[in-house]
């Protein structure tokens, strides 16, 4: 189930408690285990709505922001009619494009590779894919995928955390100073860079829970969660407090389910010896 987009100063819903174990008698009648239980879910909750940045490719998936390398820092945007412009960021500390959040939907795309292929798509706000045309203006109007709606992410060699968007006209993404007439115009976005440089040089940020890294490491905490009561009902008796931090820190260890054997060889041996 995809969760909406949220932004720094958002508030967050406050989860409803299940009133199962109350009901049961079991842990969460301690308030103060409540307490703990709470604070842990919301802690957990920030962090999965957070923004982080993609170290590699294979990182890019899901919503992303793409920071471009304009002074002061600037996103990708478009708007409901599909048109492609740079608006500036205003969830960022001080200026520095590794705290860059987005602040406007229209500064969000979502990014998914094609199956069967290496390149990627970017799908606007409003349901459109990004493209460039032949001449290197970039839009958002296209409903469909064809080879102007797919792009190769490259990680630039000399400066880790940091991408360039390649058309498959092998031409870059770029970022130039506006050639408009009026004061304070913003940078324009183009597609024609035949070489990489700084202009090109950008950096992906993406919501934290898309991250494979930090992905597989929630999983890994989802695994290590277990209640005593879990516990008990997996060895069959009532455990010992020693007993219960051995099969907690077996979770962790990887070793469960030979500990879980021992102790219930253990409890049988108790019982008949």
């Amino acid at each position: 189930m995809v969760k909406p987009l949220t932004f720094k100063g958002d508030k967050k819903p406050k989860k409803r408690k299940r009133a199962e174990n109350s009901e049961k008698g079991g842990p969460s009648d301690d308030p103060e285990r409540q307490s703990k239980v709470a604070k842990a879910e919301e802690v957990e909750e920030g962090e999965d709505d957070g923004w982080v940045s993609a170290d590699v490719v294979t990182d890019i998936n899901g919503p992303v922001m793409f920071v471009l390398p304009t002074e002061p820092p600037t996103a990708l945007a478009c708007d409901a009619a599909g048109k492609v412009f740079t608006l500036p960021i205003e969830n960022i500390v001080d200026n520095n494009p590794i705290t860059a959040e987005p602040h406007d939907v229209r500064q969000v795309w979502v990014a998914n590779k094609i199956v069967g292929t290496e390149y990627y798509r970017f799908k606007g706000h409003h349901g459109k894919y990004l493209s460039c045309d032949k001449i290197g203006l970039f839009s958002a109007n296209s409903d469909a995928i064809t080879p102007i709606e797919s792009f190769n992410v490259i990680a630039t060699a000399d400066t880790p955390g940091t991408f360039q968007i390649q058309t498959r006209r092998d031409t870059f993404l770029s970022v130039r100073a506006s050639r408009s007439s009026k004061a304070n115009a913003p940078p324009e976005v183009r597609g024609d860079e035949t070489e990489i440089t700084f202009d090109t040089t950008l950096r992906i940020r993406m919501q934290a829970r898309f991250k494979p890294k930090l992905k597989a490491s929630r999983e890994e905490k989802a695994w290590e969660k277990i209640s005593r009561r879990e516990l008990e009902e997996a060895a069959g008796r009532k455990l010992e407090e020693d007993e219960v931090k051995k099969l907690k820190k077996a979770r962790r260890e990887g070793n469960y389910h030979e500990t879980l054997l021992d102790l219930k060889v253990k409890g049988k041996h108790d019982k008949y010896g």
